[in-house]
């Protein structure tokens, strides 16, 4: 797998912002999927206690409910896409109500919905910070590169091909959504947990020259390290945008998902992610994307979701000050 090495910097000191207030927006739709479940993913992490561990941390949080779209018809692939209609409505929905929530200055969280919806969510980012003059970096959590195209994809499912078509490939009423194509610069992304990637995909995130820490990466360096470069030079001119697929999570831990790949992070590593994201202070969006209550055990993906996603916000398992 592609894994760009570079000499460690020293760990930057942040000045945290004023804390901001939070949206969410449920998509619940599995239309890109190959399983179905994923469209039960919002109100499993509502019922896991996404709002009052929110507001726990003195964040004033609003629902916003639930975004509406078309059902999932369930058909076979047409010309290498499954359900591009529908996908392409959800998206503009999710593009729209993102793009407002930036407006008005708030921190939107995308609650998921199948990871097919990040096209639509992230381009409504890319857009916010072109019209704002901001950096974007983007951290893409996640046991798959997604970047595969209809002429690669085993499937056509598109939770496949959001970063191909967020990098300008794909088909026109996708990648077009925010505005500009390609919806963002490939050097802004930083993929990581990455362990199943297609040879096609492969060949194509090196050619888009996507810097990626693999789970053979973390194993090596440790996920400290993979951090330290992942979210090096952000400045408080930086968007940070963090797209958390769960099935980047081990299944022994996570597996609430229709996508499990063996070999992720375990809890530790992953609450070291989030914490040193949080130490940033710079996150400005979120996806919480693929929990699927179908195949969880007790809501008990969700549960842990939520756990990581508090510590984004904040909530540190280490007694230091």
């Amino acid at each position: 797998m592609h894994r760009k090495h570079k000499p460690a910097s020293s760990p930057t000191t942040f000045e945290r912002p004023v804390k901001q207030d939070i949206s969410l927006i449920g998509a619940p739709t599995d239309i890109g999927a190959g399983t179905r479940g994923a469209r039960m993913g919002p109100e499993a992490l509502r019922v896991a206690g996404i709002v009052p561990t929110l507001e726990s941390h003195e964040l004033r949080v609003v629902d916003r409910g639930n975004l509406v779209g078309p059902a999932n018809p369930w058909q076979p692939p047409v010309d290498g896409y499954r359900h591009l209609e529908q996908v392409v409505h959800w998206n503009r929905e999710v593009h729209d109500a993102i793009g407002l929530e930036l407006k008005l200055g708030r921190l939107p969280i995308l609650l998921g919905g199948d990871h097919c919806l990040s096209i639509g969510s992230i381009s409504a980012v890319a857009r916010h910070c072109r019209e704002n003059g901001k950096k974007l970096r983007l951290l893409w959590l996640d046991a798959h590169a997604d970047f595969n195209t209809s002429t690669l994809t085993p499937s056509g499912n598109i939770h496949g091909m959001p970063m191909a078509c967020l990098c300008g490939l794909g088909p026109q009423a996708l990648i077009e959504i925010g505005g500009t194509v390609p919806a963002l610069n490939p050097k802004s992304i930083r993929q990581i947990g990455i362990r199943s990637v297609d040879a096609g995909e492969k060949r194509l995130v090196h050619e888009q020259g996507l810097e990626v820490f693999d789970m053979r990466y973390i194993d090596e360096m440790g996920m400290r390290h993979a951090m330290e470069l992942a979210l090096a030079t952000l400045d408080a001119n930086t968007h940070l945008h963090v797209s958390f697929d769960v099935d980047f999570l081990d299944p022994e831990i996570a597996p609430g998902v229709g996508t499990t790949v063996p070999g992720g992070p375990s809890y530790r590593e992953a609450q070291l992610c989030m914490e040193m994201i949080a130490d940033t202070g710079r996150l400005a969006s979120l996806d919480v994307m693929e929990l699927n209550p179908a195949l969880d055990v007790r809501n008990k993906t969700a549960v842990l979701a939520v756990d990581l996603i508090e510590s984004l916000f904040g909530k540190s398992t280490l007694m230091r000050k």
